[in-house]
């Protein structure tokens, strides 16, 4: 994809589009309000005055707790918003690019390749899946599987016994922008190495105090090991340092 001028992002206020922008300024980053993916209607009006050739599509209901509270939700957004997006793609030859997360993964293996099976442990993870689903029923996309945090540690505790292969938020925008400047199809995993999360929240956060935190500790699922093969994006895209 050369001209990003000619992407439309959704998704650009949260924090990964917010950094995303700062990398690609000049992407097409309507609000929530003036493109909202539970409207197709209205994403259909959207497009008849831009012209644009791909979709990245970052915009997405994220917090686990909350899912496990309002499921509806996720599947507004998540899945109905997503299928929005590529029902929007197939209807005009666009290439759908889809951010999605390291959580499809079960974790009881870790470090997995883009081709092992999915099989998630959370009501959020399943909704990601959902619509990581829709899109691969397009014959022009990249699914981006990654994980990533704020800049620093927000949190009092990090847990000692989950891995992942998780780094801040603006080292994975840097490293998603590089892929999304390469033709690259398919699915990609985007990571760094395979850590704890409290070995990321001190790689962070040096001079914070953080506390351990157990994941039997937490009354909702969380997936031990997502920890990604990211072997794909050093050979096709670069390295991830």
């Amino acid at each position: 994809m050369q001209d990003e001028s000619r992407i439309l992002f959704t998704g650009s206020q949260g924090l990964l589009g917010g950094e995303i922008m700062q990398c690609m300024p000049q992407l097409l980053a309507p609000t929530e309000q003036e493109f909202d993916i539970t409207d197709y209607a209205a994403m259909e009006a959207w497009i008849a005055d831009n012209e644009i050739d791909a979709i990245l599509h970052a915009a997405a209901f994220t917090s686990p707790p909350k899912i496990d509270e309002d499921p509806l939700k996720a599947l507004e957004v998540n899945i109905v918003g997503t299928a929005n997006v590529v029902r929007l793609c197939a209807n005009h030859a666009l290439k759908c690019v889809y951010i999605c997360t390291d959580y499809v993964f079960k974790g009881d293996q870790g470090n997995y390749r883009e081709d092992d099976p999915v099989y998630p442990v959370n009501k959020y993870a399943w909704s990601k899946l959902g619509g990581e689903c829709a899109v691969r029923l397009l014959n022009d996309y990249l699914i981006i599987r990654t994980t990533f945090g704020p800049n620093e540690f927000p949190f009092p505790k990090a847990f000692v016994d989950q891995w992942t292969s998780r780094e801040s938020v603006s080292t994975i925008a840097q490293m998603i922008c590089r892929a999304l400047r390469k033709e690259v199809s398919g699915v990609l995993h985007i990571g760094g190495p395979r850590k704890t999360v409290y070995d990321f929240a001190r790689q962070l956060s040096p001079d914070k105090e953080i506390g351990e935190l157990y994941t039997s500790e937490v009354d909702f699922d969380v997936p031990k090991d997502t920890s990604l093969d990211t072997t794909r994006y050093q050979r096709e895209v670069g390295s991830c340092e």
